[in-house]
């Protein structure tokens, strides 16, 4: 089973209602065994000032997307968040409460043991910089940043993991953490799909929404049987990188059951993109965004057989043998 981040707080609301039925052994259903604690539930510790080091040398894998080697900290590090911008990248600015697409590396300034990273498991993290997401000093080192940039901090107990510590990974409640981090995107709740509006000249299927404001798209679904076998059809086309099979994929979407109209599902209402393997979700979720690119808006329609079948979700509202119907956007892949 892949390790779960250390910084990850809990399972995104929709892998609920996305994660395949009956498979216990899912990263899914593990997930909150797996991931470490949240931030600390402790009062929150007034802003630290930003300064410029001491931080340590990283010796190798210096490209930005590459596994970083970071060497010891020498003396004693600072009692403040010592940052620094590596690589600055051009692109969006991180804002605080956005959702980060980022790869990381991190370890103990003392004895340079690497408590966690994202490379090796070659897929980025997606978490929000927010209270409670995940530990302060990510919030403080990485808020205004560019998306591209590598960023070099330091975090003391006090905007990391307190007084207790992270005993998972081996963290006094006494130790610096020092942290290298590769910003690949960013997101919030607005994001949407870009590209080009492909017709919908199919009146069997549903019509789509090809707003971009990030308000979620309307759906209209026929009053007619629906299709038999899967569906997956652009509504706009990015001009991204084809998502794999077994890619981990950010998205907004909604969920409807095709005879009520009913929707069951929606990341536009909880106003947080999801991300989750293709790996975690039912076939029908799979196999039509497999192939689709990155930027995209897609329509899924997913016969029963590649979805919930006769044991749907338990309070999902979807109903045994219901056709459901998707919209998403893909907004990143990896």
């Amino acid at each position: 089973m892949r390790r779960r981040s250390l910084l990850l707080a809990a399972v995104p609301a929709g892998l609920v209602t996305l994660s395949a039925c009956g498979d216990d052994k899912s990263d899914s259903s593990k997930a909150s065994e797996d991931a470490s604690p949240s931030a600390p539930e402790t009062s929150a510790a007034p802003a630290p000032k930003i300064v410029d080091g001491p931080l340590p040398a990283i010796t190798a894998g210096t490209k930005f997307g590459e596994k970083p080697t970071v060497a010891k900290g020498t003396g004693e590090p600072s009692d403040q968040l010592a940052v620094k911008t590596v690589i600055a990248g051009g692109g969006r600015t991180v804002a605080e409460k956005d959702f980060i697409w980022a790869n990381y590396l991190g370890q103990i300034w003392d004895t340079a043991k690497v408590f966690d990273n994202s490379y090796d498991r070659k897929t980025p993290l997606f978490i929000q910089l927010a209270p409670g997401s995940i530990i302060d000093g990510w919030r403080y080192a990485l808020t205004g940043k560019k998306v591209g940039s590598r960023v070099e901090f330091s975090v003391p107990p006090t905007w990391g993991y307190g007084k207790e510590g992270q005993s998972q990974a081996g963290i006094k409640g006494t130790d610096t953490l020092v942290f290298v981090v590769d910003l690949e995107d960013t997101f919030n709740a607005k994001s949407s799909a870009k590209g080009t509006d492909v017709p919908q000249d199919d009146a069997k299927l549903p019509k789509v929404g090809t707003n971009t404001d990030g308000t979620a798209p309307s759906v209209d679904i026929p009053k007619t049987d629906a299709p038999t076998k899967l569906v997956a059809t652009y509504v706009i086309e990015g001009d991204g990188e084809k998502v794999a099979a077994d890619s981990t994929v950010v998205v907004q979407y909604q969920g409807f059951v095709w005879d009520s109209g009913k929707k069951f599902d929606s990341s536009y209402d909880r106003s947080a993109p999801t991300s989750f393997s293709l790996q975690q979700v039912v076939k029908g979720w799979a196999q039509g965004l497999t192939g689709k690119k990155v930027g995209s808006r897609v329509l899924i329609v997913i016969p029963p057989s590649l979805g919930y079948g006769d044991n749907p979700p338990s309070g999902s509202g979807i109903e045994k043998d219901s056709t459901m119907v998707f919209v998403v956007d893909i907004l990143a892949a990896s």
